[in-house]
Parts: structure tokens; sequence; C-alpha cells
């Protein structure tokens, strides 16, 4: 079994605990989703959100849909001026046997503007 990261992000409408909930959510739900994989594959996520959210941590959104046992971080992005607002970012690193080449990134919302070469 090999250790594969995953990457995402979403983008949100606006800084409200709820819908920071129901976006980070649904971007773990797609990532498990597109990788055919369940929290148990699941060894850690790293999440990232841009300065201007502040309504909660998005590892409380992952605990919240019973990630408990799973290690979880958050940290904020690089203030970069320009850069595209209201984003929650997610690494996540999972036992997973395909090839690196054969891993699903999930990129939802006006995220995908981030890396159009991997939105599906």
């Amino acid at each position: 079994m090999s250790v594969r990261a995953i990457r995402g992000a979403t983008q949100l409408d606006r800084d409200d605990r709820d819908h920071l909930f129901d976006r980070t959510s649904e971007l773990v739900r797609e990532v498990l989703a597109a990788n055919a994989i369940d929290s148990d594959a699941l060894i850690s996520i790293l999440f990232t959100c841009t300065p201007d959210l502040h309504a909660d941590f998005p590892a409380a959104a992952a605990r919240e849909m019973g990630m408990g046992d799973v290690p979880l971080m958050c940290a904020t992005e690089v203030d970069v001026p320009g850069a595209l607002p209201r984003v929650v970012r997610l690494m996540a690193h999972a036992e997973l046997d395909v090839p690196r080449a054969d891993v699903h990134h999930v990129y939802l919302h006006g995220a995908t503007a981030l890396r159009r070469d991997l939105a599906q």
C-alpha cells in the first residue's frame, strides 16, 4: 500500500460558520468519493484557509463528519495580493493502491480556477 497526497479546494460565498462547514464537508466527501476511499484510509488532512476566513476551523467540520480519529490541522494561506478570496484548501494523506498519476484531486466552486488542469 502506498501513501498518496490528495489535493483539493473549494471557494466560499461568504465567511459564515455553517457555510464553511457545508463547503468543507462537501470537499472532504468529494475527495473520498473521487478516490474510492473511506476515512479509515486517511492518514491525516492539512486544511488551509485564505486570511479572509475567520468563522471557524475547517478541521472542526471534518470532526463533525466523524473524523475525530484522523489527525487534522489548520493553517492560514499566504496573503498574496490578488489571490482568489474565501478559499479552503486541503491536502489529505491516504493509503491508496494507485499510481500517483491516478490520484483524483478535487476543486469545487470558484476554486476550479486554481488548477484547471486538475479540476474535474
